[in-house]
């Protein structure tokens, strides 16, 4: 049904959302994972703008089809956040993190999963 490219790209998403879920649950929680600036919020950030460049790329490929599987405000929303993070670093709003973290990545991480059960 889709490329074998843009399955992989959905693969890196759902792994990356695992990596930050492993990452909150070794901390106890979102906050405090957050709270760790040297390790646990780096690493956070850096999986939220990987997903962010898989969505990019499938855009940039063409594969309209597999994105149309996802809300548009997350695909939206993660651009957004990468850009903050990208630009501002410091001054990433951490409340918007926690918020997307704790409400937008089970959708996206539930979407992935339906996608892949369906290429099967």
């Amino acid at each position: 049904m889709f490329s074998q490219k843009s399955v992989e790209r959905i693969k890196v998403i759902k792994k990356k959302i695992l990596f930050i879920e492993e990452i909150v649950k070794q901390n106890g929680s979102i906050e405090k994972a957050l709270e760790d600036e040297q390790n646990a919020r780096a690493a956070i950030l850096m999986h939220l703008t990987s997903i962010s460049e898989q969505f990019d790329k499938l855009l940039h490929n063409g594969e309209l089809e597999i994105l149309s599987k996802f809300a548009k405000e997350d695909i939206k929303g993660s651009y957004e956040l990468r850009s903050f993070i990208a630009h501002d670093y410091e001054g990433v709003d951490l409340y918007i993190v926690e918020d997307v973290i704790k409400t937008r990545l089970p959708i996206i991480k539930k979407t992935t999963e339906d996608i892949l059960i369906n290429e099967k």
